[in-house]
Formats: structure tokens, sequence, C-alpha cells
């Protein structure tokens, strides 16, 4: 009986070790396939600390070497491939992409020739004046990868070893409609953006009255000009009398100084360089260094950018003729600011009311 048992124990016995044999087996094998899932995924996603070489897209060439670049300046880089020409020697140039965000009669246009007048840098203009290229974000995209593939027909375009492309956005142009998938847009592409605006909203206001005053009544030999560039012409323009809406002056400041205020707010994430045109205009010390800091902003380093000095002079003393010695109803208008509570406490106020 005692050697029939036997058997029966050592079977119990070896049904009791098998499981744990069996956990054993299993715990190694994923182990051994976690080791190797590991592995895949370092080799997959592991990033070299050395600059890499950018590819063109679209073509079968070489890349084109970064390595003079640094790391943080490598996202700002492009090498555009246009469809419809080709850069042939000029395509390992690097590109670096722009947008002037402005509002009517803020200095942009003198900004846009001071920028034009180096022969590497092109801005295109004000392109969404056009309602149809800002119809919706699909649109604005769609116009924007035309800008910056260096595709866009302009006169400023200068297709071949462009080193800074961009262009001239007002703020009513959509922007502020779209401000968070720009703002992205911006973010992912590698777009600087460059504010251009006034200190002095006032100041602003009456060049609109004037600009829309003479875009019917072309006085300068029949033909509109929103900017001049001589001192006659500046002479000629400041000649109308602007009438100020008074019962509408207060809403209309508080309004652009909001969306002012606002586009600094949404594109803050992006990289960005503010000017003030009061200030590039009336301090040459300023304007000089705006030039070498606005080339750091587009890595176009030891660039030097000139604009005649009468179209600042003229440009100047026009708006300064309309507020100073031209406007009919300078006098009631400060009295409305003086006795604006809001006004007394803000920018608009202490720069109006300063003078």
């Amino acid at each position: 009986m005692d050697r029939e048992a036997n058997p029966i124990s050592s079977l119990s016995r070896a049904s009791k070790k098998s499981p744990y044999m069996l956990l054993l087996v299993l715990l190694f094998v994923v182990m051994v396939f976690g080791l190797y899932i590991c592995f895949v995924s370092f080799k997959q996603i592991s990033v070299s600390l050395k600059p890499k070489e950018i590819s063109i897209l679209g073509t079968a060439g070489p890349p084109c070497d970064t390595h003079e670049f640094q790391l943080e300046e490598i996202p700002y880089v492009h090498f555009p491939h246009p469809k419809s020409y080709s850069r042939e020697e000029c395509k390992c140039t690097p590109v670096r992409l722009f947008t002037i965000l402005s509002m009517q009669r803020s200095g942009s246009g003198w900004f846009e020739t001071l920028l034009n007048s180096h022969p590497n840098i092109s801005s295109n203009g004000e392109i969404f004046s056009v309602k149809q290229r800002r119809s919706n974000f699909s649109t604005i995209s769609r116009t924007l990868d035309v800008v910056y593939r260096l595709e866009w027909v302009s006169s400023a375009a200068k297709n071949d070893c462009v080193a800074a492309v961009g262009f001239k956005w007002m703020l009513n142009q959509a922007v502020m409609d779209y401000h968070r998938q720009i703002a992205n847009y911006f973010n992912w592409k590698g777009v600087s953006v460059i504010f251009v605006l006034r200190r002095n909203l006032l100041r602003r206001l009456v060049s609109v009255l004037a600009n829309a005053y003479d875009r019917d009544a072309k006085q300068i030999n029949g033909i509109h000009k929103s900017h001049v560039h001589t001192r006659e012409e500046a002479d000629l323009l400041a000649r109308y009398k602007p009438t100020l809406n008074v019962s509408a002056l207060i809403p209309d400041l508080i309004s652009a100084e909001r969306m002012m205020r606002d586009s600094l707010e949404y594109f803050k994430t992006t990289r960005h360089m503010i000017f003030y045109y009061e200030d590039l205009i009336k301090n040459p010390k300023v304007k000089h260094n705006a030039t070498f800091t606005l080339a750091h902003l587009l890595y176009h380093k030891h660039t030097y950018v000139f604009i005649s000095n009468i179209f600042v002079h003229s440009y100047y003393q026009k708006l300064k003729s309309f507020l100073e010695y031209q406007s009919q109803n300078l006098r009631a208008a400060r009295l409305r600011f003086t006795s604006n509570p809001f006004l007394n406490r803000s920018i608009i106020g202490r720069k109006f009311i300063g003078g």
C-alpha cells in the first residue's frame, strides 16, 4: 500500500511546483518582450544633440547644411522650394519668415519701405486687404503658404536669394477673428511677428480722416497717395482741415486702444517685437538701434537698412500740421478729453492731453 501511495504523493508534489515554474517562465517572457519593446522605441525616438541637416521638400539633391546655426535658431530657418520656379544656386540660402501686424495709419507703410530698401528682404504689402483672401482660416492659411513658399507675385518680391520674406497685415483684416489659429500657424511655421503701432491714437485718427478725404479728392495731380515722399506733397495734403466727430471720439479711441492691447495679448506666445512709430521718427538713435534689433529678430546679422530722411520728415510734418494747426475743432476735442475720467487715466488721454 505504501509503495502504491508513493506515486500519488509524488504527483501531488509535482503539481504544486508546476504553477511556480509556469509563473517564472511567464515572467521571464514578459521581461524579454518588455526589453525588446523599449529598445525598439528608444531607437525610433532618439534625438541627436547635434544640429541636423534640413532637406528641401520635393528635391532629390543633397540636404542644406544647418550646422552654422544654433539650436534655438533652427525652427526659424527655412529653405523654401517654390513649385513655379527653381531657386537654383540660392536653394540653400536660409529664409526667415515675418509678418508686420499693425493698424491703418500707424507707420507700417513707412516701416515696410524701410525693410524693402534692403536687397535681400522682401515685404509684400497689405495682401489681406482683399476680402476673399480672409474669408475663413483655410483661405488665410493657403495664402500664407504661398507667401512663405516665395511664390507671391508683387513689386517687392525678391524671389531668388531673398533672406527674409513677409507682408503687412492690418489688425482689422481678420487677424482678431482668427487669432488663435493664426498664432498657432506662426508658432508652427516659425514666423516672427513685428508689431508697428502708434502711441498717440488721436494722431492716427486724424490721419485716417485725412486719408479718407484724399481718397476722393485726389489732391496731388488727381492721384490719391496714402504716403507722401516729398515735403511739397506733404504741404499740399496738410491744407485739408479735418473735423473730428467729438461725440464719437472717445468710443473710437477706446476701441482702437482695446484692439491694440488685445493683439499684444493674443500673440504674446509668438516670437515678436514691438515698434512704436513715434519713437522711430523722432529719435534717430532709436531708429538706428531698431534696425539692428530687427536684424537680430530675423537672424540677418550685420544688416543695414536705409530710407530717405525727407520721407520721414515730410510724413511727420504732415501729421503734425493736421493736429496742431489744421484741425478745426481741436479745442472741443481737447475739452472732451479733459472731462472724461477714464481717458485721464489711460495711455490715450495722457498722450493727447500732453500734446
